[in-house]
């Protein structure tokens, strides 16, 4: 007889699913298993807010992607976005919220210094793709899919934090990575290539996909997910202390710094948000 779960499994994964897993397994619970309320942070509401920008940019007809349109399609998703939970969910001071805005226009700025966006060729942006493999369903939203001057698919996926050491370049390639994997067995086409641009530098890390990095994708999230499903069954999500503690919202429900997981039932109340003291981090 099989026994109950503790925990019901996921029956889909993300790449930031499996990357939360993998630095800690116990936020990953809170998150995506419970799905707790966290309150906004400046720097993931940054990225909504640049992401947004330059899908806008590239809506526009080659000829008018400007810096100056690239601007103004900032102030546009500043509009749209002013009234979501992410924006008014901020307590910063005017200071702080005037080197928001400018860190933003910066951001948007240096992606101009990336590449000639007059030059590129989108068939999709925020796309959504999944894909089955196996037991579990692998899904993903590309922030851009385009194509080349040779017809073949790229995948480009914009990062507005900090550019990652050499020792950590692989692992922040894995997530384009699984998106090319989706192209595959979505489009029935490999992408000839993946980037990555973080634009606060700016800087682009550029991949191939191969028949081996395909394999190896599949394998680590078929993977991922058996391990996931085993911890939901055990019941057993320990914390992984490390170097993003100190940006952790569920820090205060964590045993590894003096907390309770159990504690953290207080967070399925209506309209109740953890509301650690965060700082605002410049990107």
């Amino acid at each position: 007889m099989v026994p109950e779960m503790a925990v019901a499994a996921p029956w889909s994964l993300s790449p930031s699913a499996c990357s939360a897993f993998k630095e800690c397994p116990l936020a990953y619970r809170f998150s995506y298993l419970e799905r707790l309320p966290e309150p906004p942070s400046p720097w993931t509401t940054k990225g909504t807010l640049v992401h947004r920008a330059l899908e806008l940019l590239l809506l526009r007809p080659p000829s008018e992607r400007t810096v100056e349109a690239g601007l103004a399609d900032l102030a546009t998703a500043r509009a749209e976005l002013s009234l979501h939970p992410d924006f008014t969910g901020l307590d910063l001071t005017p200071e702080e919220w005037e080197a928001f805005d400018a860190d933003a226009a910066l951001l948007v700025r240096r992606y101009f210094e990336l590449e000639d966006p007059r030059t590129v060729s989108p068939i999709g942006l925020e796309l959504k793709l999944e894909a089955d493999l196996g037991r579990v369903r692998l899904r993903g939203v590309i922030d851009r899919l385009e194509l080349d001057a040779d017809g073949e698919l790229v995948v480009t996926d914009y990062k507005t934090g900090s550019v990652p050491s050499e020792l950590w370049e692989t692992k922040s390639l894995s997530g384009v990575h699984i998106y090319a994997l989706l192209c595959e067995r979505m489009l029935g086409k490999r992408p000839v290539r993946v980037q990555l641009y973080y634009l606060s530098k700016p800087e682009a890390i550029i991949a191939t996909p191969s028949d081996q990095s395909t394999t190896a994708v599949e394998r680590k999230t078929v993977a991922m997910w058996s391990a996931i499903a085993n911890a939901c069954e055990r019941d057993d999500f320990r914390p992984r202390p490390g170097r993003l503690c100190d940006f952790c919202a569920f820090k205060p429900y964590c045993p590894a710094h003096g907390g309770d997981p159990i504690d953290a039932a207080e967070l399925r109340g209506p309209g109740t948000v953890i509301a650690p003291e965060l700082p605002l981090v410049t990107v």
